[in-house]
């Protein structure tokens, strides 16, 4: 089973210069020049302009609680990973109608999540069984994410290597404010496994280390919030979770990717989330696919009715 969101505001400084004049009467005393400025004063004079704070498309830092996001997955020429694909322009569009329901609360954020990073059934060109997009690839769906007003998630099957490489890898669209990321554990394979026939796995530590690099992005480039997701399956697949931080730079959204008929689904969501650290904000994923084999697909409804409510919707 596989399981699947730049503004560059610039700084202007001015800097006032007062210069006095004054009339000199014939019977005045000469008046000397004023003494010029310390070289403390003309340090302060001088001070850099500090830097303005980015903001998320639709304004504002802050992820949560101001908006609900709903998501499409997807890759170039890839169906199965998600409806993001082939004419992105009529795939955001579908994006928008979908996304129309989870509204009525707050404003709704719409994702395009790019599986960037995808296991392959051969070791990669490093060997460790994944493979990463291109720049052209990366830019097509950033393209896509700012026609709908929303952020691109870069979702990451690392193969048999770690998730913090696999997300340097694109440091450059990471410093963009509407960049954030969506690591897929179950790709997360040891040496010596092959993706597909285990069950991957990562720790708490392991994302941990993803979101202090987020971080320290935001604080360096003067960024709104990341959004760092991460999918789950099941319990098992992300172990030691109490290890996650909460950081004021990294907003953290756990998905769960059960599949199936709404009960089963329900299930899932239950088990996965018992235990969840409190500012780790709740996520669900549907499969217009999977899912409708055993029945009818979860409504928006439905879905808002689950607790902990949803905060990210996913549909691959």
């Amino acid at each position: 089973m596989r399981s699947r969101r730049p503004l560059l505001l610039s700084v202007t400084a001015a800097v006032l210069l007062v210069t006095g004049c004054g009339t000199e009467s014939a019977a005045a005393p000469a008046v000397s020049d004023p003494p010029a400025p310390s070289a403390s004063t003309a340090e302060e004079t001088t001070a850099p302009p500090t830097p303005t704070q980015q903001e998320l498309p639709g304004g504002g830092t802050q992820v949560f609680p101001g908006h609900r996001l709903v998501g499409f997955s997807g890759a170039p020429g890839s169906p199965a990973l998600g409806p993001m694909t082939g004419d992105l322009a009529a795939a955001t569009e579908q994006l928008r109608q979908q996304s129309a329901a989870y509204g009525a609360d707050r404003p709704v954020l719409p994702i395009v999540e790019l599986i960037a990073t995808v296991v392959q059934s051969v070791p990669g060109p490093n060997g460790d069984w994944s493979i990463a997009a291109d720049d052209a690839t990366v830019q097509q769906y950033l393209d896509a994410a700012r026609a709908a007003g929303g952020i691109l998630l870069l979702g990451i099957q690392p193969g048999s290597g770690d998730f913090l490489p696999a997300v340097q890898y694109y440091e450059k669209w990471l410093t963009q404010p509407d960049v954030g990321v969506a690591l897929d554990p179950e790709w997360a394979i040891e040496a010596g496994e092959v993706p597909g026939d285990v069950f991957g796995s990562t720790t708490g530590a392991e994302l941990d280390g993803v979101s202090a690099y987020l971080d320290g992005l935001v604080t360096a480039g003067h960024l709104p919030q990341k959004v760092m997701l991460y999918h789950q399956l099941h319990a098992d697949i992300v172990s030691g979770q109490e290890a996650l931080v909460d950081r004021p730079g990294v907003a953290v959204v756990k998905s769960v990717d059960g599949i199936g008929a709404a009960a089963d689904k329900i299930g899932t969501y239950l088990r996965v989330m018992a235990g969840t650290p409190p500012f780790v904000h709740a996520g669900f994923k549907l499969f217009y696919e999977e899912d409708t084999r055993s029945g009818p697909l979860m409504t928006p409804e439905e879905v808002l009715a689950l607790v902990p409510q949803p905060e990210y919707v996913l549909y691959e």
